[in-house]
């Protein structure tokens, strides 16, 4: 079955996605013609980011010859390759929102804020469009080191990526059919742009209060009303830098592109990609069959197949929307026949999806190393057990509710049968262990270890599974390219604001604040996690850490917590946000990936968001979960 990965994930209020249009030929045969000009070459940077970076890897380590252009011109692929995923995305309406108070509105209101979404989206991309041409013209005087190349040509993907989703925007409006709405939605943007610009001597004296008026009012506003996230911050940092500040609006774009251009952030579309390659190719089907060879007999055993194949599984993908997407279709259809109620099995599904968030290969573990510089390898090692930890209070509440399962009708598998589901897996079960090898022994770096598990899944469809879908291969690439699009377009708005804020002198108020609250480390522990179950649940995961990161490690240092149980604490409470219901996407995109409406959901998730949060008081209470094998 195959399932819009992307799409589940990122727009999580049902069918929310954009004004009604009309069915102008034309204008439908434009918005193909760009679909294709923006696609086919994202899915191309997609295989050309594995090849440079397998090179890379081989090269250095079977040759012992470094390439010493590799991450160079990976680095260069990456802008482009981000922005036109980025463009993909945005004409998908695959950018992530929240849509939970949007979908809850009547059918009229409901278009209205779908129109100014996307205006706002407009006014974003046209306000940054003239900075981002001077950014790359700036960067003409530079020259790569090795490559020795004009580095315009890396620094043009900004402009280029920010014309297009203009075009596609102009498209977007040109194809509604009520002109009133369009036109009620860019009065209201051309006004608030307008009143702003009028009030700028008075925003000029009103100092850190402005910190107010644009990051906590205008993002909560625009958030709330379905406006994408990263634009909503975008817009948010734009208005703060140009209204309040002598900084130029370069400025901004300067430090998205900062933001965008870790390297070790190439990881994310890699580890999407083999997400997607390990479902296709049925080596989470072999992982999934094995477990419930195992314990499918025993009361609530595919319960806790589905706990144990998610944090298999998680070790792998590194995205949650794709370790959703392998598990649930194999195992839901059997738990339904055996009685287990929808409501059960989706909520079950979000809090498996919360309790893996720091199971390596994550990707929001590969954030956090990207903006606040904690070695990846530790955090690695760390988010191991913090995970099973999770499992394990999980595992006790569906002990506690499936305790009187009737599973006469279930025979237990034989040891012929179980030993034979074991040797079908071996190869699938290999494939975290080979990861994690070729990490630890240096073969390769965390951003480039991905290409070696593409390499191994591919090898293990093609010759063991023998199930590798070449029709499915495209879909798959521009999927790649337009959910790491959307991820890194929000972590380089989120390092705008992030910027705007440290230099606002915030950080130095909020480290004192900090600092000051009651209980030393643990009360610092207490209130970080709280403070992440909402940001979670608000911003989604990615933007709550590239936001904060920065602003709380270094915190957290000075109180004596360290850095890797820090990461491992916030990384899970907001993990709890992100997965809870009614605002946290994750629920909505479990929801949409396993075909149960979300109103299922609502009463069972909260025994599991209990445990969920049991789970996280013990990993804040006993560090060694984290740090124990550092």
């Amino acid at each position: 079955m195959h399932i819009d990965i992307a799409a589940a994930e990122t727009t999580p209020g049902a069918d929310l996605h954009g004004p009604p249009l009309t069915e102008n030929l034309w204008l439908r045969r434009l918005d193909h013609v760009i679909g294709y000009i923006v696609e086919i070459p994202a899915a191309l940077l997609v295989l050309a980011e594995i090849v440079v970076l397998l090179a890379g890897v081989v090269s250095r380590y079977v040759f012992h010859a470094p390439l010493v252009w590799s991450d160079e011109l990976a680095g260069i692929l990456f802008l482009w390759l981000a922005m036109l995923g980025a463009v993909v995305a945005f004409r998908r309406s695959e950018h992530m929102r929240m849509t939970a108070i949007v979908a809850m509105a009547r059918p009229r209101i409901r278009a209205f804020l779908e129109t100014i979404a996307l205006v706002a989206g407009l006014i974003f991309v046209a306000l940054m469009l003239h900075p981002a041409y001077e950014f790359a013209t700036e960067e003409m005087f530079v020259q790569t080191p090795a490559l020795e190349l004009n580095n315009a040509w890396r620094a043009a993907a900004l402009p280029v990526g920010l014309g297009l989703m203009l075009m596609i925007a102009i498209l977007r409006l040109l194809e509604t059919t009520d002109w009133r709405l369009t036109l009620a939605a860019l009065a209201l943007g051309i006004g608030a742009a307008v009143g702003l610009v009028a009030l700028q001597p008075l925003l000029a004296g009103l100092g850190n209060l402005n910190l107010l008026l644009f990051f906590v009012l205008g993002v909560g506003v625009l958030v709330f009303s379905g406006v994408p996230i990263a634009f909503a911050f975008g817009l948010s940092t734009f208005a703060y830098v140009t209204l309040t500040t002598k900084s130029p609006s370069m400025v901004v774009v300067g430090r998205m592109d900062e933001g965008m251009s870790h390297l070790i952030l190439l990881a994310v579309p890699l580890f999407v990609f083999l997400g997607l390659l390990i479902e296709m190719t049925g080596m989470a089907k072999a992982m999934v069959g094995f477990l419930a060879s195992l314990l499918g007999h025993v009361r609530g055993g595919l319960h806790y197949v589905l706990v144990g194949a998610m944090y298999l599984v998680s070790g792998i993908s590194g995205s949650k929307a794709a370790d959703m997407a392998a598990v649930a279709p194999v195992l839901f259809p059997e738990m339904k026949a055996r009685g287990a109620k929808e409501g059960d099995l989706v909520a079950l599904l979000a809090a498996t999806g919360a309790q893996t968030e720091t199971i390596p290969p994550s990707i929001v573990l590969i954030t956090i190393g990207s903006v606040t510089g904690v070695s990846i390898t530790a955090l690695f090692t760390g988010g191991m057990v913090p995970g099973l930890v999770l499992a394990v209070t999980l595992c006790a509440l569906v002990w506690w509710r499936y305790r009187g399962e009737d599973l006469r009708h279930v025979a237990r598998p034989s040891g012929r049968a179980i030993g034979k589901a074991l040797v079908v897996a071996v190869p699938a079960l290999a494939l975290p262990f080979v990861i994690r090898f070729a990490v630890v022994e240096g073969i390769a770096t965390a951003t480039e270890v991905s290409t070696i598990g593409i390499v191994y899944a591919v090898l293990a469809g093609l010759l063991i599974y023998r199930q590798f879908d070449w029709r499915r291969l495209y879909p798959m690439l521009v999927m790649t390219a337009a959910l790491s699009g959307a991820i890194l377009l929000i972590i380089g708005a989120a390092s705008g604001m992030a910027w705007a804020l440290t230099q606002s002198g915030f950080s130095q108020t909020l480290a004192v604040a900090m600092k000051s609250l009651p209980g030393g480390a643990l009360g610092f522990l207490f209130v970080s996690a709280a403070a992440f179950v909402i940001l979670g649940s608000v911003l989604e995961g990615i933007p709550a850490i590239v936001l904060f990161g920065p602003l709380l490690f270094p915190i957290a240092k000075e109180v004596g917590v360290h850095e890797v149980h820090y990461a491992m604490v916030v990384i899970l409470a907001m993990g709890v946000g992100l997965f809870a219901p009614p605002f946290g996407v994750g629920y909505y995109a479990a929801c949409a990936i396993s075909r149960i409406h979300p109103d299922a959901g609502m009463r069972p998730i909260i025994g599991y968001i209990v445990a969920l949060l049991v789970g996280l008081l013990a990993i804040i209470l006993v560090p060694w979960f984290s740090v124990g094998f550092l």
